[in-house]
């Protein structure tokens, strides 16, 4: 019998480049500073607090919505943050990770033909998305190298048919952060439009050097059109529980929960409990960004004599460099030679441009052990 053909929804789709780098690293035996997650384990607290909840019979289907307890700890950290009440019952979905979060708000808000302005690099899930849902991506590009956003070319970007903006701070690739200058320059170009915001915060507590998080949340012009998407897996070191939160006025999280209940329907439920035992401090969350800012002037300071250039690394867990001084090879043959060559995996930035733009910049990534930066410090010295 012959397989059946079918006619491919993302045709220009195909192996990842984090997949190609960590099987590259693998064979290579290098370590792997490509793919975004720690190398390390959660408190054990947090497991522990799992536990409990499903030896005290938290196993069913939980609501639709999420744990009430989870969702209360959402809105009580939002508004002790940021200022701003999220009704608990209307307000605040838990989702299956963000990347689930991004595809339900783009499904819900995007209708075929509608325009999504996206702002290159971006995380890879973004345009994908944007075509399942038959939209049409509009980019517009980050300033080179300093990855700042320009608000005059977001505003000439929007047409009538402008549905969606999807933004990230802290930013990944780019480890850039948006400033409150440029969150309330974005309030006043959105301001008279209908243009909804999709703010992809899933690092919101990974910024540095004593910045506080400008998060949508905090602008009443923004808060009213926004889609706020967060990550505990980020938060909690724990990327593979896939749990995430969205919080948006509650006209527009009836219209995510419709396509949230048929996409996912309901979250792990024994480890929503424990996260919102675990998350009742503010503790759980509080020296997240000295803990990471730590482990990023560790990197930093190994790199600082050699001939990568390094980039401001604002929050996120990542850590740019120009790689012009060191090599005349495209950044994504230079990842693949720094990997066999050297023995440390890194991500080509123009795998986040839809055109491929290699401005010979690459991204480490520094959630990782101490030893395992030593490592690949050790051997980066080689450059």
């Amino acid at each position: 019998m012959t397989t059946p053909q079918i006619a491919s929804r993302l045709p220009q789709v195909g192996t990842t480049i984090f997949t190609v780098m960590s099987a590259l690293a693998a064979e290579h035996g290098a370590v792997n500073l490509g793919q975004g997650f720690p190398d390390f384990g959660c408190d054990p607290a947090l497991v522990e607090a799992v536990h409990r909840a499903m030896q005290a019979g938290h196993n069913q289907y939980p609501p639709m919505a999420g744990v009430r307890g989870l969702r209360e700890v959402v809105s009580r950290k939002t508004e002790l943050l940021h200022g701003r009440h999220y009704d608990v019952d209307a307000e605040v979905t838990i989702t299956a990770g963000a990347t689930q979060a991004i595809l339900t708000v783009i499904l819900a808000c995007v209708h075929p033909g509608d325009e999504v302005i996206v702002l290159d690099p971006c995380y890879d899930s973004y345009l994908p998305n944007i075509e399942l849902a038959g939209g049409v991506a509009v980019h517009v590009p980050l300033t080179p190298h300093t990855f700042k956003p320009d608000v005059a070319r977001i505003a000439a970007a929007i047409t009538p048919r402008t549905r969606l903006l999807i933004i990230n701070t802290p930013h990944n690739p780019s480890a850039s952060v948006w400033t409150q200058e440029d969150m309330r320059a974005l309030e006043q170009v959105l301001t008279p439009t209908n243009v909804l915001l999709l703010s992809d915060e899933v690092y919101e507590h990974m910024v540095y050097d004593g910045a506080p998080h400008q998060s949508a949340a905090r602008l009443p012009g923004l808060a009213e059109r926004a889609f706020v998407a967060s990550s505990f897996g980020k938060t909690l070191h724990v990327t593979g529980w896939k749990i995430g939160s969205v919080c948006a006025p509650a006209a527009l999280t009836a219209e995510f929960r419709k396509v949230h209940q048929f996409n996912v329907f309901s979250v792990n439920t024994p480890m929503q409990h424990g996260i919102a035992e675990y998350m009742a401090s503010p503790a759980s969350y509080n020296g997240l960004s000295g803990f990471y800012q730590a482990k990023r002037d560790l990197f930093r300071q190994g790199l600082a004599d050699s001939r990568l250039k390094l980039l401001p690394s604002s929050g996120s867990f990542f850590q740019c460099v120009d790689i012009s001084a060191v090599s005349d090879l495209g950044d994504a043959e230079f990842c693949q030679w720094l990997t066999r060559e050297i023995g440390v995996a890194a991500i080509p930035l123009s795998a986040f441009y839809a055109d491929g733009f290699d401005q010979h910049v690459v991204r480490f990534c520094f959630a990782k052990n101490d030893e395992t930066l030593r490592k690949a410090l050790e051997r980066l010295k080689k450059l």
